[in-house]
């Protein structure tokens, strides 16, 4: 009795391969519009740690628009931005939100908040 071994072809088919490129290009165009805001705020945290360094809230809000234009912050701007002194110093926190539009009505919604350091 001769026994066969029989193989068995292994890999990914057509529509697999289909549906993993569909939900590989889903993910990369969703990252490609996530990642600037991502950026942004980053700056702007930077920015609001720069601003947080002068003693005057009208100042740190003139500090903070003239880094803005710097770095191409338009998500918030100086008047936004919440001064409090405490121990001394200043302390600036920021809460904005930024929408990122998918396709038709559907839309990603990131929400920032921070303070300086």
């Amino acid at each position: 009795m001769n026994k066969r071994i029989q193989s068995r072809q292994q890999g990914i088919t057509f529509v697999g391969l289909l549906f993993t490129a569909a939900l590989v290009a889903i993910v990369a165009v969703v990252g490609l519009q996530v990642v600037p805001s991502m950026i942004e705020f980053q700056a702007v945290q930077k920015a609001v740690n720069k601003a947080a360094a002068v003693s005057d809230p009208a100042e740190a809000k003139a500090a903070f628009d003239r880094v803005a234009s710097v770095d191409d912050i338009r998500s918030i701007a100086g008047k936004d931005l919440t001064i409090k002194q405490e121990n001394g110093k200043l302390v600036i926190s920021f809460d904005y939100q930024r929408e990122i539009h998918l396709f038709g009505p559907a839309y990603l919604t990131m929400k920032y908040s921070g303070r300086s350091n």
